[in-house]
């Protein structure tokens, strides 16, 4: 038995959620493919795969291989790629999702100076406020802000993103602005459906702090709330990415300066190392260089 390529087939038919599916990505016939996940299941003496007719899905013994077989693979892969001829000049399209928010400030900016230095590459930037299946929606990178990723993608830690709970002046207008993280019980919250919808936490004298939040208005996308928060409708908590530019005009207040609410990475995230396009490679050195570990935006919002 080829171990390599029974170890490649059975992460394809992982990520692509059939084994049709593998078989279509991987030029090979159904049966064929059949045949490497079965040899491979009899080398580790387990079953890795539930199959039903519906769908496939990971035993115990799958979950442990899985992390596994990818090791592998991407340690074959770079062993190839260290004694390969170099690279052409990067070239081909690059499909990458990120946030609205994070995209609209930062990101497009960003892609405009990489196509500027690598004018071979075409980048295709999908603005979506969900995570999405890479594999199946054909997206080379995804840049996503979250402490908790799927196990089964690359991610490459570019930076930290902070967030602030601020509101407009004209919204602290004739109201006791919150003191206490309790305060914030009190106040008309702008929240986000998706992170933080009804409660918001915190990290106060090193202890974690949560409170419930409600109000008129809530929004699936950050820069909407933005929007509103400039508008004077209530406070909101928002990332500094977003924020920072605002407080530093004085169009926004910070408030609750000994609470600092939780911190997230943003990553870029990709499935596979094997193989990697040049394209690729030069996009997650350049976006690493672009945004450090300590982001541009949380130095401005200090000076």
């Amino acid at each position: 038995m080829d171990k390599l390529t029974a170890m490649q087939v059975f992460a394809t038919v992982v990520d692509c959620g059939s084994q049709s599916a593998a078989a279509d990505r991987l030029g090979l016939s159904r049966p064929v493919v059949s045949r490497y996940l079965a040899e491979l299941e009899a080398w580790a003496g387990a079953r890795l795969l539930h199959r039903t007719t519906r769908k496939l899905s990971l035993t115990a013994a799958g979950h442990e291989t899985l992390p596994r077989c990818r090791q592998v693979l991407e340690l074959t892969a770079g062993m190839q790629a260290a004694v390969a001829a170099p690279d052409d000049a990067p070239r081909g399209l690059l499909r990458i999702t990120v946030s609205t928010s994070f995209g609209q400030t930062h990101l497009a900016a960003a892609l405009a100076e990489y196509t500027q230095r690598y004018p071979g590459v075409a980048v295709d930037m999908v603005l979506l406020d969900r995570a999405v299946n890479l594999v199946e929606e054909r997206i080379d990178l995804a840049i996503r802000i979250t402490n908790e990723l799927d196990p089964n993608l690359i991610a490459r830690r570019l930076c930290i993103c902070r967030s602030v709970v601020c509101a407009a002046p004209a919204y602290l207008a004739g109201r006791e602005a919150p003191s206490r993280i309790e305060d914030l019980s009190l106040h008309n919250c702008l929240t986000h459906s998706y992170f933080g919808k009804s409660l918001w936490h915190f990290e106060e004298a090193g202890a974690p702090v949560a409170v419930a939040v409600g109000g008129t208005l809530s929004a699936n996308e950050a820069t909407s709330l933005l929007q509103a928060a400039l508008a004077g409708a209530g406070v909101v908590m928002l990332p500094t990415y977003l924020a920072a530019p605002w407080i530093a005009a004085g169009q926004l207040v910070a408030l609750l300066p000994r609470a600092r609410p939780q911190d997230l990475s943003i990553h870029a995230v990709y499935a596979s190392r094997r193989h990697m396009p040049a394209a690729l490679r030069t996009m997650l050195d350049f976006l690493a260089e672009r945004f450090p570990p300590e982001p541009s935006w949380d130095r401005r919002m200090r000076e």
